[in-house]
């Protein structure tokens, strides 16, 4: 089992960077693949970016490519989500997700991106972005 911590978030102004960090009991982290979801007031939670176990497969959401990056530290359990150039459509709750897929799964994009596949969630990290 894996408990997860969402950590980094805060008000921010159009044009900025921040990060957010995903931090992570359990000896089993390192086997898990990570995803970043968020969601805004009125609106359901959406795909943001993922890796894999190993941090070799990243996967990004369209709207984000480009300004955002995920990477992960086993060693230290943690899954840090470097967010730049901020707009106002970024605001929202960040939540970041944990899920062991079979090998034998090989598991794509799609996969990474759907909600329904994660088993653990931590509780959020809230992002504002003013003008």
């Amino acid at each position: 089992q894996v408990q997860l911590v969402e950590s980094g978030g805060k008000l921010v102004q159009t044009g900025d960077s921040l990060r957010l960090s995903c931090t992570a009991s359990g000896r089993t982290f390192s086997r898990y693949a990570i995803g970043w979801f968020r969601q805004a007031p009125g609106k359901e939670r959406e795909f943001v970016a993922a890796c894999s176990w190993s941090g070799g497969s990243t996967y990004y959401a369209d709207g984000v490519k480009g300004r955002f990056t995920i990477s992960r530290d086993n060693y230290k359990n943690t899954v840090a989500l470097q967010m730049n150039n901020l707009k106002f459509e970024d605001a929202a709750v960040y939540y970041c997700a944990a899920v062991m897929f079979d090998p034998e799964q090989r598991a794509n994009s799609a996969d990474y991106a759907d909600l329904k596949s994660y088993e653990y969630w931590g509780q959020g990290t809230q992002v504002t972005v003013s003008s």
